[in-house]
């Protein structure tokens, strides 16, 4: 038996059908929305990684864990949330796991553990600090907490920015290439960023699984493209007409405030902010991904196939 943790969001998803096709036996742990299980032949164990009491039923005669539980935030960290799910909440189950003997515990971090502004970056590059956004603090104190937890097998993984099929809320890429599709992405930027398949993030966690090392990191990084290069690229793929304007950095960075303050003011999820700006004046191809590569044979997929499983899955869960 093996246990998904976030199994409802978007690497979730993706994990809980590929190990169905290995003929796995799978719990998910779900906290509140489980619309991405729906007639899949899953156990089903109602908990929340906050709450450490609720992990307990669900630990039960699991021998891997899969930790996918997150929250992704642009926006600081949330009235206390981000750091209650992505630091305290990564121990709690760590604990949980230890406790009920599991074998194997596979952690799904974030790129943003490290800090990615150097000219190459690496599982050995320096941590965020006090300058970065609140999300890349918990991502690397949610590691720095994992490895408090003794006599349990771990291994981490640090994906980029991901993108795929079988998106079902949809994550924030995945709103803008259905905005993109609609007619209703007014712009796009000129920054960029890495972005990595789900699929392919899929498959080095199960590699993971078998032959990661005992408290290791590994990097998937996938393909650096600027934003209003891909958004070009979805387009061309899905047939659509990009936008017509892509800000340049600067501007950007001065109008991020007020898309900020506009959505405290309607309560909608911004465009954009100055913490997601951040991110895209990453330097272009500087991640290192040799360690993904020739420990758990990490290859990432051509963008163009990517989204082109994207707009599929959009029509078959007819979003």
């Amino acid at each position: 038996m093996v246990l998904v943790t976030g199994a409802s969001g978007h690497v979730g998803a993706n994990l809980v059908r590929s190990l169905l096709e290995q003929g796995r036996d799978v719990r998910c742990l779900v906290h509140a929305e489980s619309k991405a299980l729906d007639g899949l032949d899953v156990q089903i164990a109602t908990g929340d990684v906050t709450v450490p009491e609720s992990l307990v039923p669900a630990m039960k005669e699991v021998s891997t864990v899969f930790h996918c539980a997150a929250v992704i935030s642009i926006v600081g960290d949330m009235g206390g949330r981000v750091p209650k799910v992505n630091v305290e909440g990564v121990a709690n189950t760590a604990r949980a796991a230890r406790d009920a003997k599991v074998q194997r515990f596979v952690h799904v971090s974030s790129c943003h553990a490290f800090d990615l502004t150097s000219t190459t970056a690496s599982e050995t590059s320096a941590r965020p600090g006090p300058e970065h956004p609140a999300y890349d603090r918990s991502k690397a104190a949610g590691e720095a907490a994992l490895r408090q937890v003794e006599e349990l097998s771990f291994c981490v993984l640090n994906p980029a920015g991901i993108i795929g099929p079988w998106d079902f809320a949809p994550s924030r890429m995945g709103t803008a290439f259905r905005d993109l599709r609609d007619g209703r992405l007014p712009a796009s930027i000129d920054g960029g960023f890495h972005f990595v398949d789900v699929r392919d993030v899929v498959a080095a966690m199960l590699a993971a699984e078998e032959r990661g090392g005992h408290d290791e990191n590994y990097l998937l990084g996938g393909h650096y493209h600027r934003v209003d290069r891909l958004m070009e690229l979805a387009a061309t793929v899905g047939g659509f007409t990009p936008p017509w304007f892509s800000s340049p950095m600067w501007l950007a960075q001065i109008g991020a405030p007020f898309m900020t303050a506009w959505a405290q003011l309607t309560g909608k999820e911004p465009l954009y902010t100055a913490e997601a700006l951040f991110a895209l004046r990453t330097p272009p191809d500087n991640f290192d991904q040799t360690k993904a590569r020739e420990r758990l044979g990490f290859e990432p997929t051509p963008t163009v196939d990517t989204l082109a499983a994207v707009y599929e899955s959009f029509e078959r869960l007819g979003q």
